[in-house]
């Protein structure tokens, strides 16, 4: 995938056009994933960046608590030394924003093409617990099935809770397990009773089956959308 700097707006020869179509090359390429229904890390790429740009419009560091994992010290110190440089400089400024504001302009439709696609996507999947699920169903597995595809991916998934400045966020951590072949005697719950010997580590896990009636593109896609889709249903019932 083809990518932006974190600072690709400030940095180098601020030109409104040359930064058009440094702007304009980005999101072919991103359109072009969207047209075959790759989501990621398209999406979240380009929304780190529109992110960046209302920011920026702000006047603060560039996310330096929001996304502190796509920027270094080192970026952000070169972010700041860049502002003060051309704070002071009108003419700098004015293309900035001329550059900021095209930009916010041709990123707001990709991004809502994106979520289209991911609320499609989603509104496709089907979860259903496979057996009796424990009262805490933070760790366990879930089995995974691309539209008319007879082979279905395993992951072990846990389901982690952080603490925000206002609440309490979850987030997935997911580790491919393995692969099977569905049929009439290898049903989802077999697949279970195979984890459960396998790994007596958790007697009683919490088993999901997660299905799609569509074939997507299983990792820029399907999965992405499918773990995000585990936590809200993990989080309405537990």
């Amino acid at each position: 995938m083809r990518q932006l700097g974190a600072n690709w707006f400030i940095e180098g020869h601020i030109d409104f056009e040359y930064k058009k179509y440094i702007l304009l090359s980005y999101l072919q390429e991103i359109n072009s994933h969207f047209g075959n229904k790759r989501l990621y890390p398209n999406l979240a790429d380009l929304i780190f960046h529109y992110n960046n740009l209302i920011d920026f419009k702000k006047n603060k560091a560039l996310l330096q608590q929001s996304f502190p994992q796509r920027l270094t010290q080192a970026d952000i110190e070169a972010v700041k030394l860049t502002y003060q440089k051309i704070v002071t400089d009108d003419q700098s400024m004015l293309e900035i924003e001329q550059i900021i504001n095209y930009a916010m302009g041709k990123m707001d439709p990709a991004i809502k093409t994106g979520k289209d696609i991911y609320d499609f996507v989603e509104s496709r999947l089907n979860i259903d617990p496979v057996g009796i699920v424990p009262l805490l169903p933070y760790h366990g597995y879930f089995s995974l099935k691309n539209g008319k595809e007879r082979t279905n991916w395993i992951y072990e998934y846990q389901i982690t809770i952080f603490e925000g400045k206002d609440d309490k966020y979850r987030g997935i951590n997911v580790n491919f397990v393995d692969t099977y072949e569905q049929s009439i005697t290898n049903t989802p719950e077999t697949i279970k009773l195979h984890l459960i010997n396998r790994n007596k580590f958790i007697p009683n896990p919490a088993v999901y089956y997660v299905h799609s009636d569509i074939t997507f593109p299983l990792e820029q896609t399907l999965l992405p959308v499918a773990k995000r889709s585990l936590v809200k249903y993990i989080s309405n019932v537990a």
